[in-house]
């Protein structure tokens, strides 16, 4: 069982950067793979970026590309989304996922988290 808890949300400016995190509990961590999701209000959850379980592979979603950027510390069972330049368009409720596969994939995550808003005023 993984428990996953975001942080780092908040109210920023359109241009702005945030950092979120996900801390998440339990010894195989190291062996998931990690995702980032989100959803806007009436829209359906998206996909935003993932990465493998070694860290060496990563994924974006076209939107985010070039201004998002995940990363893991296993150490600190932690992974990261760096956001800058940040649109309007990006506010949303994120999500952390994991997978107990630890292949990079945009799909099939088993752990989610309760979500962290994040709000981008224009």
């Amino acid at each position: 069982q993984v428990q996953l808890v975001e942080s780092g949300g908040g109210l920023v400016q359109a241009g702005g950067s945030l950092n979120l995190s996900c801390a998440a509990s339990g010894r195989t961590f190291g062996g998931y793979a990690m995702g980032w999701f989100r959803q806007a209000p009436g829209k359906e959850r998206e996909f935003v970026a993932a990465i493998g379980w070694s860290g060496g592979s990563t994924d974006y979603a076209d939107s985010v590309k070039g201004r998002f950027t995940i990363s893991r510390d296993g150490a600190k069972n932690t992974v990261y989304l760096q956001m800058s330049g940040l649109k309007p368009e990006d506010t949303a409720v994120y999500y952390c996922a994991a997978r107990t596969n630890g292949y990079l994939s945009r799909h099939d995550f088993d752990y989610w988290g309760q979500g962290t808003q994040v709000t981008v005023s224009s």
